[in-house]
């Protein structure tokens, strides 16, 4: 495996660890060509000689993006990422898969798009399409990681919310007002009023707009 150092984590993806264009192909020329092109524009590079060898050091929730060759000697791209997509946690979200091909591979780099991968470049590489290609795709995994975040936070706030205080927040969410969930709920108007209290607090909201929002997420 010829791979550039990282401090290996896993923690959960965030938007302040810095992305990686992961190349994965058994061709040393075409590896050392595209981590020098890409760490030129200073790109955070880690590249691999194997499938498997990518696969040891595999973080599913470390963003970045993935240049996969389609074909190579043991596990191929297409083998490489029928696996990510059964493996999951993120794989096709925190990390899209942009094809390495010849062209005879093009056909195939096509198929591969139905299951997830998100482009391919084919070789001999355009340098400007590529970059292009590479940054689009990296705004495109950080921005859905930074989506993760925001969801996985709410549902955090949302865990603490005894199950009284989550049916007037169901209430809420539905347009009723407070006479009318004490209705539903056969409970005081004050009851109301102080379980409404109760989950503006936990879910650190100043309004109800920003409670429709928080709640509507997760929907």
């Amino acid at each position: 495996m010829l791979a550039t150092p990282l401090r290996s984590s896993n923690a959960p993806a965030t938007t302040t660890q810095p992305p990686t264009v992961f190349i994965v192909d058994d061709d040393e020329a075409v590896r050392d060509s595209l981590a020098w092109l890409l760490e030129a524009n200073t790109y955070r590079v880690q590249a691999f000689d194997s499938a498997e060898a990518f696969l040891e050091s595999y973080e599913p929730l470390k963003i970045g993006v993935l240049l996969l060759d389609v074909r190579m000697a043991g596990m191929s791209g297409l083998e490489l990422q029928e696996r990510l997509n059964q493996m999951g946690n993120g794989a096709r979200f925190f990390l899209p898969i942009i094809f390495i091909t010849g062209h005879g591979d093009v056909p195939m780099a096509v198929s591969t798009m139905k299951k997830g991968a998100v482009d391919f470049v084919e070789k001999p590489f355009n340098e400007s399409e590529l970059r292009a290609i590479v940054e689009r795709m990296l705004a495109q995994a950080q921005t859905t990681a930074a989506d993760n975040l925001r969801k996985r936070a709410a549902e955090e706030k949302l865990a603490r919310l005894t199950l009284r205080e989550r049916q007037v927040l169901d209430c809420i969410v539905a347009g009723r007002l407070n006479k009318q969930i004490a209705d539903d709920l056969s409970i005081s108007i004050k009851t109301v009023e102080a379980h409404r209290a109760n989950v503006m607090e936990k879910l650190g909201v100043a309004n109800v707009a920003d409670l429709l929002k928080l709640a509507l997420s997760q929907r």
